[in-house]
C-alpha cells in the first residue's frame, strides 16, 4: 500500500527513527503504526546484537542524591562515540535512568535493567534507543549507597563520577569534604577505602610481585618475603583512600584531612564509576 509523507512523519515523531526506516516499517506493516513500531524495535534489537562486540569507550556518568542527602545512586551509561555522549537525548536518557534507580533502588545493574518504565523494561527502552542512535549503548556501572550523608562529584569530562558516603556528619561541611574526597577518588582511583577492604587476591598478587622484584634485585631468598611485605605496605598506602596523600595537600593523608575537617565524621564507603577507562 502507498505510505504518505505525513504517516512517515508521524511515525518518525513517535519513535525518533530515521525517515527511510519509518517508511520501510510502515510498508512492511501495511500502514499499521503499532506493527511498524514493533518492526522498528526488532531492528533496534538487531542493531544491538550486531554491535554487541563494540567498545563503549565514550559515555557519561549520572548521579541522583535523595532522601535528605542520605541515599544516592550512580549510573554509568556507555556508548561508542563522543558525538552520541554529548547528544541531548542521550543525556536525557541517562538522567531518566538515574531517576528511575533513585525511585526503585535496585541492588544491581541486572535489576535496574528489568525495571519497568513507560510500559516496557528499561532494557527494552535502551534497545529501542540503540536502534535510534545506531550504536551500542549499555549500562557500564551502577551502585546504590546509603549513609548519614552523601556527596557527589563528577569530573569535568562527565566520564568519571564518584559517590561518597559519610556517617556522623554532624556540623561538618560534608558537601565540601565530599567534593574533595570525590576529586581524590576520581583522580587516584583507590582500590578500597582502607586495608580491610582490599580483596585478599589483590594483596596476594602484590606480595608475589614483590617477591619476584626482590629476587630480580638479587636479594637473599631467606628475606624475600620480608622485603615483599614492604612492597605490599607501600602499595596499600598508595592505593587505599584513607592512607593516600591528599592531592590538595600532600603533607597530610586523607585520614588526617578528614580528622582535621570532619569534626568526628567517618567516611563509610565510596563508589567510583567511569566509562572508557
Amino acid at each position: 500500500m502507498a505510505i504518505t509523507a505525513s504517516e512517515v512523519k508521524k511515525l518518525r515523531e513517535m519513535t525518533g527513527a530515521g525517515m527511510m526506516d519509518c517508511k520501510k516499517a510502515l510498508t512492511e506493516s501495511n500502514g499499521d503504526f503499532d506493527g511498524a513500531v514493533d518492526i522498528l524495535r526488532k531492528q533496534g534489537q538487531k542493531v544491538s546484537a550486531k554491535r554487541a562486540d563494540r567498545d563503549t569507550s565514550e559515555g557519561a556518568v549520572f548521579i541522583e542524591i535523595f532522601n535528605n542527602d542520605s541515599e544516592g545512586v550512580i549510573v554509568g551509561l556507555g556508548c561508542e562515540t563522543d558525538f552520541v555522549a554529548r547528544n541531548e537525548e542521550f543525556q536525557t536518557l541517562g538522567n531518566e535512568i538515574a531517576k528511575l534507580a533513585s525511585d526503585k533502588k535496585p541492588s544491581s545493574s541486572e535489576e535496574l535493567l528489568a525495571l519497568e518504565t513507560g510500559g516496557q523494561s528499561l532494557e527494552a527502552k535502551i534497545t529501542d534507543f540503540v536502534g535510534k542512535m545506531g550504536e551500542k549503548i549499555s549500562i557500564v556501572g551502577y551502585s546504590h549507597l546509603s549513609a548519614d550523608k552523601l556527596a557527589a562529584y563528577i569530573h569535568s569530562n562527565g566520564k568519571v563520577g564518584v559517590l561518597v558516603a559519610m556517617d556522623n556528619a554532624g556540623s561538618a561541611d560534608y558537601d565540601a569534604i565530599g567534593k574533595d574526597l570525590g576529586m581524590q577518588i576520581a583522580a587516584m582511583n583507590p582500590v578500597a577505602l582502607n586495608e580491610d577492604g582490599v580483596d585478599p587476591k589483590v594483596t596476594e598478587r602484590e606480595m608475589a610481585i614483590g617477591v619476584e622484584r626482590a629476587r630480580e634485585e638479587g636479594k637473599p631468598e631467606n628475606i624475600l618475603d620480608r622485603i615483599a611485605q614492604g612492597y605490599v605496605k607501600k602499595y596499600l598506602q598508595e592505593n587505599t583512600l584513607m592512607n593516600q596523600a591528599f592531592v590538595k595537600d600532600p603533607k597530610v593523608t586523607i585520614a588526617q584531612y578528614v580528622k582535621n575537617e570532619g569534626k568526628g565524621m567517618e567516611v563509610k564507603a565510596f563508589e567510583r564509576v567511569s566509562v572508557g577507562e
